[in-house]
């Protein structure tokens, strides 16, 4: 894919889900399981994956868990089958990276080496840096391999990031989109409102706001710069959330896309938006600080069948008291926000060597 092929397929907005890691109940690497989230992320429509992130748990990196590699590798080899059979439309593939500027760049150097389009640049190692030196170390990264831009909420490791910063980041060449995922409405502004000031139209937003999905992507967002009004939304999203229930998210975001193009949003979709947003609640462990957010994502996976085990990598990574209660209070609620028919009639495949 090129880079041109790239700018306008993230521009068409996709469902990107951030790719999960498959351990079994002893916590080792569950490669069968691994392999079946991908296949059954392709068979759901998603229009990428993000690997090698939050959700896939930084911890991976770690030499002693040493499992960096072997995760994009194999995601790699199931999305090379999945793009064999659609020519068309190959999925974008985004891997994280990490770390201060030397090791980004290794990083990138890796996704290369195993042929992804992009890497999802987190900053959270650059905490106490000042936007000269992020901008640099940004740079750096972009050298290697196109960037997607990371506003990361603090919560969970992030770090404040200006309109200042946005406003530069937007003027570095090979930034390819921007997800935007503080989950703060202001701050969310602040990216949206740098970008429209750069001038840029090349440069996609995605959200990431888990808490606010279905309202970033009905959003218009108008703004004017020297005389020059811009309006801008956000195409569609690379979440940890669209990591379950993905056939629906993709039904969801196709409604979103012909509500914005018509400009009347129907009361239903508004809707959907607070059950949404009350099922992150129940996934992300909103109740006690976002503690179980990827416990929260691996639970319904394995409800489902597509994990063996919700283990995290990190043992005192868990459900939080009452969360279990939660997800089982949401699937009732909103099965039809679920995909549970869809993959109970294709898990068997999705499973096989």
């Amino acid at each position: 894919m090129t880079l041109e092929q790239l700018r306008a397929t993230l521009a068409r907005g996709l469902v990107i889900p951030a790719h999960p890691l498959a351990l079994d109940g002893n916590g080792r690497f569950d490669e069968r399981h691994q392999r079946s989230l991908t296949r059954y992320y392709a068979a759901a429509g998603a229009g990428g994956l993000a690997v090698g992130v939050h959700t896939t748990q930084f911890a991976i990196r770690d030499p002693h868990v040493g499992l960096f590699e072997p995760v994009l590798a194999l995601a790699r080899e199931e999305m090379d089958r999945a793009d064999s059979r659609r020519p068309s439309c190959p999925l974008v593939r985004i891997g994280g990276a990490v770390g201060e500027t030397a090791q980004a760049v290794a990083e990138a150097t890796v996704l290369v080496e195993h042929g992804y389009h992009a890497t999802l640049l987190s900053l959270a190692a650059l905490r106490n840096a000042n936007d000269d030196q992020l901008i640099a170390h940004c740079r750096a990264v972009a050298s290697v391999l196109p960037i997607v831009g990371f506003y990361l909420q603090p919560s969970v490791g992030g770090r404040l990031l200006g309109y200042g910063f946005w406003r530069r980041f937007a003027e570095i060449p090979d930034v390819v989109a921007i997800k935007i995922a503080p989950f703060n409405r202001y701050q969310t502004l602040d990216v949206v409102r740098a970008l429209a000031a750069s001038g840029r139209n090349d440069i996609a937003l995605y959200t990431g706001n888990d808490d606010s999905i279905v309202a970033d992507l009905l959003t218009p967002y108008r703004f004017t710069s020297d005389g020059r009004t811009s309006e801008l939304r956000i195409a569609g999203g690379l979440l940890g959330h669209w990591a379950v229930w993905t056939r629906n998210a993709v039904t969801l975001l196709d409604e979103c896309h012909r509500a914005a193009a018509s400009n009347e949003v129907p009361v239903s979709l508004l809707r959907t938006a607070t059950e949404v947003t009350d099922a992150n609640a129940a996934f992300f462990d909103a109740a006690n600080g976002f503690a179980g957010c990827i416990a929260g994502i691996n639970e319904v996976l394995r409800r489902q069948g597509l994990l063996s085990s919700a283990r995290c990598l990190e043992p005192r990574e868990t459900l939080s008291p009452g969360q279990s209660e939660e997800i089982d209070r949401v699937s009732r609620a909103y099965p039809h926000l679920s995909d549970d028919e869809f993959v109970a009639a294709n898990l068997d495949a999705w499973l096989r060597p």
